[in-house]
């Protein structure tokens, strides 16, 4: 993997294209145990206007976390002390929402969707190209940091007795209880109350909340659902996901939206 990242850095023809730049305090953490992929990583993603703290292994990860700011974690699947899902769940279930995109074996689908349910943002199979994954990391972020039309930044969901703030991202329970999602997961939640009742294929939910890559399977949309699922039906609401086979998904509670703004 590291000689297909080696090549493809140094061809001129895998240049990144003139875009717009991250901002020079964007921090990608980039956790792997091989170190020249790192280095080659580092090198790639500074050139495209990243800060690029490294970790060989769960250890470092966690000791960077805790004393440096990070904006997003380029995470192995497989380190030596530790497994990259194991990680991966383990943040998720101290409530950290920090975007994590992993890296995996190009053939291991199987980890890749339990990636993808145990809150990973996005995957890469190895070997990749460097740009997709700057691509990826631009887009995780944007999905955090874009400013929201100022129309739909005012406005509050309510479904079922949950609540639902585009603005703040949050997701209110009938109780009152705060439901922790990850980015992708708002994401596709938001896209169903913009479209009560609407019937939504998996391509479309694809170009509305990842955009629609060859790398991501049609599989993903059906984790990121069952996801919803379980987390909203923990809270009181298990129906709210219609599935229509050969069709796609429908939301299927009545959604009200008020007007937050001044």
């Amino acid at each position: 993997m590291r000689f297909a990242i080696a090549a493809r850095i140094a061809n001129p023809g895998f240049e990144e294209e003139t875009a717009l730049v991250m901002p020079q305090t964007t921090r990608i953490l980039v956790v792997d145990d091989d170190p020249q992929i790192r280095i080659l990583l580092a090198r790639y993603l500074k050139d495209q206007g990243f800060e690029v703290p490294l970790a060989s292994n769960r250890r470092e990860l966690e000791q960077k976390l805790s004393l440096e700011h990070v904006d997003l974690v380029v995470l192995d699947l497989m380190l030596p002390d530790g497994s990259g899902l194991d990680i991966c769940r383990d943040l998720r279930a101290t409530g950290s929402t920090i975007p994590i995109i992993l890296l995996t074996a190009l053939k291991e689908d199987v980890d890749r969707i339990i990636g993808l349910e145990i809150g990973a943002d996005d995957y890469l199979g190895k070997p990749f190209n460097p740009r997709e994954l700057v691509a990826r990391i631009r887009a995780v972020l944007r999905r955090r940091s874009e400013p929201i039309a100022q129309s739909r930044a005012n406005r509050t969901y309510h479904f079922d007795g949950f609540s639902v703030d585009p603005h703040l991202r949050n997701v209110l329970a009938p109780d009152g209880a705060k439901i922790v999602l990850t980015g992708a997961e708002f994401d596709l939640l938001q896209t169903f109350l913009d479209r009560p009742g609407r019937l939504l294929s998996r391509d479309q939910l694809l170009d509305l909340t990842r955009g629609n890559d060859g790398e991501i399977l049609d599989r993903s949309i059906d984790v990121l659902v069952s996801r919803l699922r379980r987390k909203l039906g923990d809270a009181g609401a298990p129906n709210l996901f219609k599935t229509v086979r050969n069709g796609g998904y429908q939301f299927a509670a009545k959604v009200e939206v008020s007007d937050t703004g001044p």
